[in-house]
C-alpha cells in the first residue's frame, strides 16, 4: 500500500481542506481493508465526509473492514438514512448485520425504515440470532436448486440466482419444503446431459449447523473437512444460510485471542488498540486478584519463618521450585484447551488426559528435580538438602501439571470456556504448593 502513515497525513488534510474530490481519487484503488485502516486514523467527521464522496462499493466494503472497536457504526448513525441505506445494501447480510446490531435501537430503526421491504426483513429476522452463534455470521444469500430439476433447468437457475449473489462456491439442492439434501458441483451440472433430474447428481453434505450453534463450532467444521462453505439449517433440516470461509477466519481469529489474553490472566474486554488508561483499567481487576492469590503463598512463608532463619538456603530455592511448577502448569494448561478445542475425542475422554499430565509432571520434576538437588546440595554441603529439594521440585511439578489440565477439563465439562482457567490460578497455586512442599519436608528432614 505504499508509505501508509505519509498516505494518512495526506488523506487527512486533503479532508479537513475540503479537497473531498482529490481525497478520492487518492484512495479510489485501494483494496478496502487498507482503505480501513487510514479511515480508522481519522476523527469521526472526516470518516464521514470521505465515506460520502467515495463510491458506494468501496464505502460500503470499507466500512465492514473496519475493526470492530473502531466502531464504525458511528459512521452509519452519523449519515443520512438513506445514505446508510445506500451503504448496506452493497454487503453481503452477514455482514450488514453486524453492523446494523451495534447502532442505538433510534438509529437502527431509522436506517431499517429507509431499506426495501424485503432487505429489511432479511436483516430483522438474522438480528434476532446472538452475535457469537452460527446464525449471527450466517449470510441467507445463496444459490440453491431443486432436487426435480433437470441439470439444463438447473444451470439456468444458477445464472439468475447467481446474479445477485456475491461469491457463490456451492449450489446446495433442497427438495420442494426448501430441506436440504446436499450439494452439486457446477462441473457435474456442465458435464451431466441436460436431461438428467439434479437428484442423480446430489452429494451428501459432510456437516452442518444449526443457527444456535456456537460460530467457534462452525470453525472447527470447516476447517476439519476443508469447506469453503456450510450450510446452516434449522431443527427441521430446513437450509436457513451459509457461513463462508472468509467469517470463519474472521471467528477463528477473534476466538484465539480471546483464549490468549485469557489465557495470560486478562480481560478478553481489552482491545489490542485500547489507551494505555483503558488497558490498566481491564487489567486492575486481574491483578488485585493475583495480588490475593499471591498473598496465600506469602502465608505459607509467613508460616515457616522459623524454618527459613534456621536454613536460609531454603529461600534461595524456593523460587526455583516455585517458578518451574508454575511453568509446568501453564505448559498443561495451554497444552489441554488447545487439544479440547480441537479435538473431539478428548472431549469424550476429558478426564484420561489428568493420567497422562499426571505422568509428565511427575517425570520431568524428577528429572529437573534431580539436577537441582545435586546443585543445591553443592551449594550448601548439607547430604539431605538435595532430597528436600527432589521430593519438593517432582511433588510441585506433578501438582502443576495436574492442576493445568483439571481446571480447563473440568471448566469444559460444566460447559464454561476452559481458557477461563487462566495461569494466574495456576501460578498461584504452585507457589503455595511449592512453598508448602520445600519448607515443609525442610522442618520434617533438616531440622
Amino acid at each position: 500500500m505504499g508509505d501508509q502513515p505519509e498516505l494518512s497525513a495526506r488523506l487527512e488534510e486533503l479532508v479537513r481542506e475540503g479537497k473531498l474530490e482529490e481525497a478520492r481519487d487518492l484512495v479510489s484503488e485501494l483494496h478496502p481493508s487498507d482503505l480501513a485502516d487510514l479511515i480508522e486514523s481519522m476523527d469521526l467527521p472526516d470518516r464521514v465526509a470521505l465515506l460520502r464522496v467515495l463510491p458506494r462499493d468501496l464505502a460500503s466494503e470499507s466500512l465492514a473492514e473496519m475493526e470492530e472497536e473502531e466502531e464504525p457504526e458511528e459512521i452509519l448513525a452519523a449519515l443520512e438514512p438513506s445514505e446508510g441505506a445506500e451503504l448496506i445494501r452493497e454487503l453481503d447480510y452477514d455482514d450488514a448485520v453486524d453492523l446494523v446490531a451495534e447502532l442505538e435501537p433510534e438509529d437502527r430503526a431509522r436506517l431499517l425504515a429507509a431499506l426495501p421491504i424485503e432487505e429489511a426483513g432479511e436483516i430483522r429476522g438474522l438480528l434476532r440470532y446472538e452475535e457469537d452463534t452460527a446464525g449471527g455470521i450466517m449470510d441467507t444469500q445463496l444459490v440453491r436448486v431443486f432436487s426435480h430439476l433437470t441439470a439444463a433447468e438447473a444451470i439456468e437457475e444458477v445464472r439468475r440466482q447467481g446474479r445477485e449473489v456475491d461469491n457463490f462456491y456451492t449450489v446446495f439442492v433442497v427438495d420442494e419444503g426448501f430441506h436440504l439434501l446436499g450439494s452439486v458441483t457446477l462441473a457435474d451440472l456442465i458435464l451431466a446431459d441436460p436431461d438428467r433430474r439434479v437428484a442423480e447428481l446430489v452429494e451428501p453434505v459432510p456437516a452442518v449447523v444449526h443457527p444456535e450453534d456456537d460460530q467457534e463450532k462452525a470453525g472447527r467444521l470447516m476447517s476439519r473437512y476443508n469447506l469453503v462453505s456450510l450450510p446452516v439449517v434449522d431443527q427441521f433440516g430446513v437450509l436457513l444460510g451459509r457461513i463462508t470461509f472468509d467469517d470463519v477466519l474472521d471467528v477463528l481469529e477473534a476466538e484465539q485471542t480471546e483464549d490468549i489474553l485469557r489465557l495470560a490472566g486478562t480481560s478478553q474486554g481489552e482491545e489490542l488498540r485500547a489507551t494505555w488508561w483503558e488497558a490498566a483499567k481491564k487489567r486492575l481487576p486481574w491483578l488485585l486478584l493475583n495480588l490475593g492469590t499471591a498473598s496465600l503463598g506469602a502465608s505459607v512463608i509467613y508460616h515457616f519463618t522459623e524454618t527459613i532463619a534456621d536454613m536460609v538456603i531454603l529461600a534461595v530455592v524456593m523460587p526455583v521450585v516455585a517458578g518451574l511448577g508454575g511453568n509446568a502448569g501453564t505448559q498443561a494448561l495451554a497444552v489441554t484447551v488447545r487439544r479440547l478445542a480441537l479435538d473431539a475425542e478428548a472431549r469424550r475422554n476429558r478426564w484420561s488426559i489428568l493420567g497422562k499430565e499426571f505422568l509428565v509432571g511427575a517425570a520431568n520434576g524428577a528429572v529437573v528435580g534431580a539436577f537441582a538437588a545435586v546443585a543445591a546440595a553443592l551449594l550448601d554441603g548439607h547430604p539431605l538438602l538435595g532430597l528436600v529439594v527432589w521430593l519438593a521440585m517432582m511433588g510441585n511439578q506433578t501438582v502443576g501439571s495436574l492442576a493445568g489440565s483439571f481446571f480447563p477439563t473440568l471448566l469444559d465439562r460444566l460447559g464454561i470456556d476452559p481458557a477461563v482457567a487462566s495461569s494466574v490460578f495456576v501460578t498461584a497455586l504452585t507457589d503455595m504448593t511449592g512453598f508448602l512442599f520445600l519448607l515443609g519436608l525442610g522442618s520434617a528432614i533438616l531440622l
